[in-house]
């Protein structure tokens, strides 16, 4: 409710005319309407110029990003997986508080390996992409093709040589697709 203050208001004979109420306005002296008063700025504020020629993320914010999706997307869907696994797994003579054990046991487990494989993931692409575009002082599809690559072999390089070019070829062909589809999706949708 508006706080509305009683203003006294007298008449031609000087008495009280209660019946009368003002209400408070806040912006009644400035000369700038209200609709204006409150319209934020679009593009981003920025404290230094040496900040708003650059257009993208830091590499520190880029790990982290990367790190926290990465860990975000692995463990929601090892949960899920979890789940599944844990539901299958009960046995017709269980209660349902060993049921519930089962199923919170399985999804922890499973949403802990996934989660953590993916940020890991995550902090070598948000590494390699960082270095490629230091190396190459331009931010560009290519910097994030060979970082999926590198990304892919670097993961899997303990496994041998042949796991590491595939798993690398598959982290190139991944994030090419993704690339590619956040450009369309750019392009071709108006957000």
């Amino acid at each position: 409710m508006a706080y509305q203050p009683r203003v006294p208001n007298f008449n031609d004979d000087g008495n009280n005319d209660s019946e009368r109420v003002r209400l408070y306005n806040p912006y009644q002296d400035l000369k700038v309407p209200v609709q204006t008063l409150y319209k934020l700025p679009t593009s981003p504020e920025f404290l230094f110029q040496e900040e708003s020629r650059a257009q993208r993320r830091s590499w520190g914010e880029n790990i982290t990003y990367y790190t926290g999706i990465g860990y975000l997307a692995g463990a929601t869907t090892g949960a899920a997986k979890g789940l599944v696994d844990g539901v299958k797994a009960s046995e017709p003579g269980d209660t349902l508080k060993l049921k519930t054990n089962r199923i919170l046991n399985a999804s922890g487990h499973t949403g802990r390996q996934f989660g953590n494989r993916a940020g890991v993931i995550g902090l070598i692409y948000a590494g390699m992409e960082s270095a490629m575009v230091a190396a190459r002082d331009t931010d560009d599809v290519i910097n994030s093709v060979v970082a999926g690559l590198g990304t892919g072999a670097l993961y899997k390089a303990a496994a041998g040589p042949r796991s590491a070019a595939v798993a690398g070829a598959i982290g190139g062909v991944v994030v090419g697709l993704a690339v590619t589809g956040k450009q369309a999706l750019k392009r071709y949708v108006p957000i």
